[in-house]
């Protein structure tokens, strides 16, 4: 265990709201306090404050989401004063509005600074590849996926050996089904406003934000073709698509409008920002991943298979390594099925397959899921990796 005891390590991010990069950075917080060191947050306000400081983090408000270069240079003096004042010892920056400032911040206090690329940005455009570049400038660059160092590094050949690949981790004892206690599926079960006649219903979990990319309208589409061949089942599947707008009203209201308007609303529900997956994983039949983008992880399909649900996902991205499928490898070590972008046929064929299948083949998937993503993607492996990049940065400072 990498001990970090006196030593200060700021992140920095947009803002504290749900997902992936806010989640590991509440997860990394907690690791660096349980080694004995300081863990500071910077952003804007969000829902995950309080979540940071229950785990012993320290929360400064900053503007941190901003792209305006005024704004930036404002961030990046404010940040200059906090390291010098609060004696930071390592800068990790995990998004590209924030890198900025930080890396100025951090030349400015001669600080060792760390990046990590959380999605695979695009770049389309010299303006954006200098904007994207904040996050190749960086001592180290935590690549989350194979998929996301492979971008960078072909983005940025010169920064190829600063990167370095740390899976983004899953508390996979969390998400053991015999982890979630009867109370909390109950609870969650009120809250969506299923009755007890809904739960015994084959249930698809759809567990991503309200917005275009995350496939939504696919997956619907894939629900209607389901429906329309039916399934040998005496109870016809539901639908749950957990996840809040975030600002997207109107897409959220198209959603609804298409349900309502298909006849859907006895099939799709929405039931807006999930506080709690693993027990909507425990009332789950199996989990979709919908995204018509490529994630560059995809933490769902990890989740998924911690809770032994079978995974459909789309065929890019980071799927590609969290999800095991023939012929990558054999029939009997399958985790899960990924289909093609976008394709509400291919999608409804795998969802009609695992309704269909035998509640023991189902579960055979799911153990095997689990074995896999225990092996390769856990929370401590990631935490362990990421303490010893700060340890290393700190060891070469000091022989420096």
């Amino acid at each position: 265990m990498t001990d970090l005891t006196g030593k200060t390590i700021l992140q920095i991010i947009p803002r504290l709201e749900a997902g992936g990069a806010e989640r590991t950075t509440v997860d990394i917080a907690q690791a660096i306090t349980d080694a004995g060191g300081r863990a500071i947050v910077v952003a804007e306000h969000g829902g995950m404050v309080p979540e940071l400081e229950a785990v012993g983090g320290e929360y400064i408000a900053m503007k941190a989401a901003s792209k305006n270069p005024f704004q930036m240079l404002k961030t990046a003096v404010g940040l200059r004063t906090l390291i010098l004042q609060n004696n930071v010892d390592v800068i990790h920056a995990r998004s590209r509005a924030p890198a900025w400032p930080a890396l100025w911040a951090a030349r400015w206090t001669r600080r060792p600074y760390v990046t990590t690329y959380h999605g695979n940005y695009s770049q389309n455009n010299k303006l954006k590849a200098f904007y994207n570049s904040a996050m190749t400038r960086s001592d180290v660059i935590i690549a989350n996926s194979g998929m996301t160092a492979a971008l960078v590094a072909e983005r940025a050949p010169a920064a190829k050996k600063r990167i370095n690949k740390i899976y983004r981790g899953t508390d996979i004892k969390a998400f053991a089904p015999d982890a979630v206690s009867l109370e909390r599926r109950e609870a969650l079960r009120r809250r969506w406003g299923l009755e007890p006649a809904d739960v015994k219903r084959p249930m698809i979990l759809n567990v991503a934000r309200l917005t275009g990319w995350k496939g939504q309208e696919v997956l619907i589409d894939a629900m209607a073709l389901v429906l329309k061949t039916g399934v040998p089942d005496q109870h016809q599947p539901l639908l749950i698509l957990a996840g809040g707008s975030q600002g997207d009203a109107a897409y959220e209201t198209r959603l609804r409008q298409t349900i309502e308007t298909r006849g859907l609303s006895d099939h799709i529900r929405l039931v807006g920002h999930c506080d709690d997956v693993p027990a909507a994983l425990c009332l789950a039949t199996c989990m979709v991943v919908a995204s018509t983008r490529q994630e560059a992880f995809g933490r769902a399909a990890v989740e998924a298979g911690a809770a032994e649900i079978p995974i459909i996902a789309t065929d890019h991205g980071g799927a590609k390594e969290t999800i095991l499928v023939p012929p990558d490898v054999s029939e009997a070590e399958r985790t899960g099925w990924r289909v093609p972008p976008g394709d509400a046929d291919a999608l409804a064929q795998a969802m009609q397959l695992v309704l269909t299948m035998k509640p023991e083949a189902r579960a055979i998937i799911g153990a095997q899921a689990r074995d896999f993503v225990s092996r390769h993607f856990s929370l401590q492996a990631m935490c362990a990796q990421t303490l010893e990049v700060y340890s290393a940065l700190l060891s070469a400072k000091k022989r420096n």
